[in-house]
């Protein structure tokens, strides 16, 4: 009984997920089960390009041959940047592939990394970080004035194909929160960068979009003149001498 229902159950989240292709994207990062779509099924080609195919070598050359399944992870990486941000079922088929092993294995990694997209993203990937330090900061409201500005909805693509807004956790800069990450995949694997900006602000990031859309790139890091790094503002106020050495550099014979 309890068998039947739960199929008759999950046969309607599939409709549902067939009759609205955005919202399959809008829980790609939480459904675990992949669904064909005309641009994302095996049946469609995939391979790694000529350029590419070099680094495929050079990343299998760190791990022993019998071990080449070690290599899943910045495999992964490389054909999700080959493939403008995302990776289709058909390119973690050819991972698998390459490094020997049953496509569920690679599947399982990409599903459980939130890092690997597995739906659509824009050339530009904004990554808004949502714990504590940057939520205390501010990042919910950095978070509404990109989706503001670019008219759209978290995990959804602007029209244009430019960009998308997506929620990251701890970058690990919590002293300069809030903070983005800008995933560049409008130059491919070759051009793929993926840098942080610290210190920002609603009216910041918002100018930060609109360079990215004229074509300039800007200096991450801090975004607020008046730190260096991480330092404080205004500069430092503490250990601004050479350290004193201890009295005693014999540590076993003081």
């Amino acid at each position: 009984m309890l068998a039947r229902l739960a199929a008759k159950r999950l046969l309607e989240i599939r409709q549902v997920f067939r009759q609205s292709p955005q919202a399959s994207r809008s829980f790609s990062t939480a459904l675990n089960y992949h669904i064909d779509s005309p641009d994302n099924n095996p049946d469609l080609p995939w391979e790694f390009s000529e350029g590419n195919k070099a680094k495929v070598k050079e990343i299998l050359s760190h791990y022993p041959s019998n071990y080449k399944q070690s290599a899943v992870i910045p495999l992964l990486d490389l054909a999700q940047q080959q493939h403008g941000g995302w990776l289709p079922v058909s390119a973690m088929n050819a991972v698998a592939k390459v490094i020997d092993v049953a496509p569920i294995r690679v599947y399982e990694v990409s599903t459980f990394y939130s890092m690997f997209n597995r739906s659509k993203v824009g050339k530009y990937h904004l990554l808004v970080c949502g714990t504590t330090p940057c939520m205390i900061r501010g990042s919910r409201e950095i978070e509404d004035a990109l989706l503001k500005h670019l008219g759209v909805k978290r995990n959804e693509v602007t029209k244009d194909g430019l960009f998308s807004v997506g929620e990251m956790e701890c970058m690990g800069c919590c002293v300069n929160a809030p903070m983005i990450t800008v995933a560049d995949y409008s130059n491919g694997s070759e051009g793929y960068t993926y840098n942080y900006y610290e210190d920002v602000t609603p009216k910041r990031v918002v100018e930060i979009v609109e360079m990215l859309r004229r074509g300039e790139k800007l200096p991450p890091g801090t975004q607020n003149p008046h730190r260096i790094k991480c330092g404080p503002e205004g500069g430092n106020t503490t250990l601004l001498s050479e350290p004193k050495p201890p009295s005693c550099r014999d540590l076993d014979a003081c």
